[in-house]
């Protein structure tokens, strides 16, 4: 079978063989194996992230459940909580650490806005400030099934890069 001269592929060959960009696979495998890093705050750390890896969530249904310690192992970056100006330099520190393509996923009104206390001093009006969310999750705090949605959200972002959600 000799396909010079831009001959068509077999129907066998075709059935068999998908030729894909390199990036819509490497993001296929990327959707599926997001590595979790928390960096939790204040409360929606608790409530939110630790009801949404206990059992009657089960985060790891979708593979998501080991969350990571190191931002070397980690591309996803779980910001839970109100940030404090004192506590930004660690979240700067910490994303600059992570190998890309990295992911944010913001949970809670803290993380989100402020908050409560976003007229306080001392408080970062949102994790955006410092570095790019990806996904919002919103609540004070969210839901556990809020946080799993947040997780798909981010999953179906990196499946589809160029779709804008409304």
């Amino acid at each position: 079978m000799d396909l010079k001269n831009n001959e068509p592929a077999p129907s066998e060959l075709n059935r068999l063989v998908h030729l894909a960009p390199l990036e819509k696979v490497l993001n296929i495998a990327r959707a599926h194996s997001l590595w979790p890093m928390q960096f939790g705050l204040a409360c929606c750390a608790i409530e939110a992230l630790m009801g949404t890896n206990g059992p009657r969530y089960d985060l790891s249904r979708f593979g998501y459940e080991v969350m990571r310690t190191s931002p070397r192992q980690a591309d996803v970056m779980v910001v839970a909580g109100t940030i404090t100006y004192k506590a930004a330099p660690f979240i700067l520190r910490l994303w600059e650490q992570m190998s890309e393509p990295k992911w944010c996923i913001a949970v809670g009104s803290c993380a989100i806005s402020g908050g409560p206390f976003v007229d306080s001093y001392y408080v970062v009006p949102g994790a955006k400030e410092l570095i790019p969310v990806d996904v919002y999750v919103p609540g004070c705090p969210p839901r556990p099934d809020a946080v799993i949605d947040g997780f798909l959200r981010l999953k179906n972002k990196v499946l589809n890069p160029k779709v804008v959600e409304g």
